[in-house]
């Protein structure tokens, strides 16, 4: 046997009788890949030649996409199921918001309005250039019982302001393009603290609570601005606390924030004014 049979017999008994059948089998092995992708890409169309609705993304229109938007505020403005007869006052009369115990007003919004408040147009129609919409009957989203004996159109919902709907006959606050154009309003709220309060008080949450607490607190809380004020007017004019005659307009932008002042806490506000 010659070099070169010998070496071709080696190689014959080293590579086996299967080795011939080798590309063969990596032909088979390539078609079989490039038919599972293929029945991957039948799966995901739907028999017309569409995007199976299964293994894609359904893109809303813009109209869907307000639909949801509103779901979701309503969702955000709902009391969550709470009981507002749940929230309890504590010896003081202040109402108790275990969450945010800093929080005490003395007032619930339903008591704010059957007071008679904001010249009878916190819940008007208006237009908010934070969020660039128009908004009315915002009212109707109350508690139906917070509304009860009150005339809406006057004493709720006006775009007129009439000052003997107030407690104190005067007229007090600033516009809403004032709020506006000072960044105290934010778009979950878009009439401002008052409307803040109304869902707060029944129930809902939302990030921006600490901050509207914390405006609450620099006008009515123990050492706020408006209720300081209100006390030192009360020792400097020698008449007794609840006398409606002294600072009618102190009085009524507190009862706007929730607050009435009561006897107790003025005569621990008394100990820090100064006399002339």
């Amino acid at each position: 046997m010659s070099d070169e049979d010998e070496r071709a017999s080696k190689m014959k008994r080293k590579t086996g009788p299967d080795d011939s059948k080798a590309p063969e089998k990596k032909r088979q092995k390539t078609k079989d890949k490039n038919e599972e992708k293929s029945s991957a890409v039948q799966k995901s169309r739907a028999p017309d030649g569409k995007a199976d609705s299964t293994k894609t993304k359904v893109k809303l229109s813009g109209k869907d996409k307000d639909k949801e938007k509103k779901k979701k505020d309503e969702k955000n403005n709902s009391d969550d199921g709470k009981n507002t007869s749940e929230i309890k006052r504590n010896e003081k009369g202040q109402l108790v918001f275990e969450d945010y115990p800093e929080f005490k007003p003395n007032m619930t919004p339903k008591e704010v309005l059957q007071a008679g408040s904001f010249g009878g147009t916190y819940f008007r129609p208006i237009y908010s250039s934070i969020t660039k919409k128009h908004y009315k009957d915002v009212c109707q989203e109350l508690p139906e019982d917070w509304l009860d004996g009150l005339n809406i159109s006057k004493q709720v919902a006006s775009s007129t302001y009439r000052e003997n709907v107030n407690t104190y006959k005067v007229k007090c606050g600033g516009s809403l393009e004032m709020w506006e154009s000072s960044g105290w309003i934010v778009t979950q709220d878009p009439y401002g603290w008052f409307q803040w309060y109304c869902r707060f008080y029944q129930g809902r949450r939302t990030m921006d609570d600490a901050r509207q607490i914390s405006r609450w607190a620099k006008c009515a809380g123990i050492k706020g601005r408006w209720r300081q004020n209100l006390i030192t007017k009360v020792v400097r004019s020698g008449c007794g606390y609840d006398n409606s005659s002294v600072s009618p307009v102190v009085r009524q932008t507190l009862q706007h924030w929730g607050y009435k002042l009561t006897r107790e806490d003025y005569k621990e506000g008394a100990k820090r004014v100064k006399l002339k």
